[in-house]
C-alpha cells in the first residue's frame, strides 16, 4: 500500500487537490478522484478560464476541452469543442467507458452529453461575458491572443490533476475552456492525449498548461512519461520539456510561451517546471498536507 498523492496545477488547483485528498483518503481509485477534483474547478464561476464561467471564443461562445487517463489500463476519452456542458471531464470518461472511441468533438460531443443524461445550460455568467466583452474590445494584432514573452495570456490557465492512490495507481485529468478568444473549434492541447495528458502506472503521470500549440508541438504530457520511463525524476523530465519548449520557440524565431509543466513519478515524487516569467505555481495534497508550491523558470539560456 502506498501513501496517496494528488497534485494540480495553480491556485485554484488548492481546491481541486483538497476535494481529491478527500476521496483517496476513503480509498478511491486514482481517476475518480482526480475528476471529482477537476470538476470543482469547472464548476467555479470564479475561474474563467475552465469549465462554467469560461471565457468565450472569438465569437463569444464557450467551448470547453478535456481529457481523462487511467494509468492502469491506459484507457483514456476526450472531448473538444464542446458547448453547453459544464462538465466536460466527466463526459471525457463516458467516452472512456461507453464508447470504442477515444476523442469526439463538437457537436457529436454535445449529442452524446445528452444521450448520456448530461443537462445542456448556458456556461456564461456576468461576469464572464463582461470580461469577454474587455478583451473583445481590447486593441489586438493577431485575431487570437497569443502569450508574449514568458507570459500567459489573461485568462488562459488549464486545470490539470494528476492522482495516486492508496495502491499506487495514477489517474489524470486536463480540462479547460482554452484560449480566450480563440478562433471558433479551434483546440489546443487540453484533450490530447500524450500532449496535455498522459497517465501509465509503470512509467508516471504529466499533465501540462500553458499555450497549448507549443504543448503540442513537443508531446509534452508523453515526452516526460517516456523520460520518467527511461529513468529521469519528475522533476528532470519537466525541466527537459520546458528546455525542449525554449529550444523550439529559438529555431522558429519567436519568444517562447508561456507554458508549465507538472508529473508525478512511480515512487510519489513530483515534479514541476515551466517557462520564464510564466510564475506557475501547483497544489499538493499528501497525508497531513496541502499546500502550494512554486515552479522553477526556465530560459533559453537556463
Amino acid at each position: 500500500m502506498s501513501d496517496y498523492l494528488v497534485v494540480a496545477t495553480w491556485p485554484f488547483g488548492m481546491e481541486a487537490v483538497r476535494e481529491a485528498a478527500a476521496l483517496l483518503q476513503q480509498g478511491k481509485p486514482a481517476l475518480d478522484a482526480a475528476i471529482a477534483g477537476a470538476q470543482v474547478v469547472e464548476d467555479d464561476p470564479k475561474v474563467h478560464s475552465v469549465g462554467y464561467a469560461g471565457i468565450g471564443n472569438a465569437i463569444g461562445t464557450v467551448q470547453l476541452d478535456a481529457c481523462v487517463m487511467d494509468g492502469h489500463s491506459l484507457g483514456c476519452g476526450a472531448v473538444a469543442g464542446l458547448e453547453n456542458v459544464r462538465h466536460p471531464a466527466a463526459l471525457a470518461r463516458r467516452v472512456m467507458e461507453k464508447t470504442p472511441h477515444i476523442l469526439l468533438v463538437g457537436e457529436g460531443a454535445r449529442l452524446f452529453a445528452v444521450q448520456q443524461g448530461f443537462p445542456l445550460e448556458s456556461l456564461n455568467t456576468p461576469e464572464s461575458v463582461a470580461e469577454w466583452e474587455k478583451l473583445h474590445n481590447k486593441p489586438r494584432p493577431q485575431p487570437m491572443p497569443v502569450a508574449g514573452p514568458g507570459k500567459l495570456e489573461k485568462g488562459h490557465d488549464t486545470v490539470a490533476v494528476l492522482a495516486r492512490d492508496a495502491s499506487g495507481s495514477l489517474g489524470g485529468v486536463c480540462t479547460t475552456s482554452g484560449l480566450s478568444l480563440k478562433l471558433p473549434g479551434r483546440v489546443g492541447d487540453s484533450p490530447l492525449i500524450g500532449h496535455g495528458l498522459y497517465v501509465d502506472n509503470t512509467a508516471g503521470a504529466a499533465g501540462a498548461t500553458g499555450v497549448g500549440e507549443e504543448v503540442i508541438r513537443i508531446g509534452g504530457s508523453l515526452m516526460i512519461v517516456e523520460a520518467m520511463r527511461a529513468g529521469k525524476s519528475a522533476q528532470e523530465a519537466c525541466e527537459i520539456a520546458v528546455r525542449k519548449v525554449n529550444q523550439v520557440a529559438v529555431r522558429r524565431g519567436v519568444h517562447p510561451a508561456g507554458v508549465a509543466f507538472l508529473a508525478l513519478d512511480t515512487n510519489g515524487g513530483i515534479g514541476a517546471a515551466c517557462t520564464e516569467r510564466t510564475h506557475f505555481q501547483y497544489a499538493v495534497a499528501m497525508p497531513g498536507k496541502v499546500e502550494l508550491r512554486k515552479s522553477p523558470e526556465f530560459g533559453v539560456r537556463g
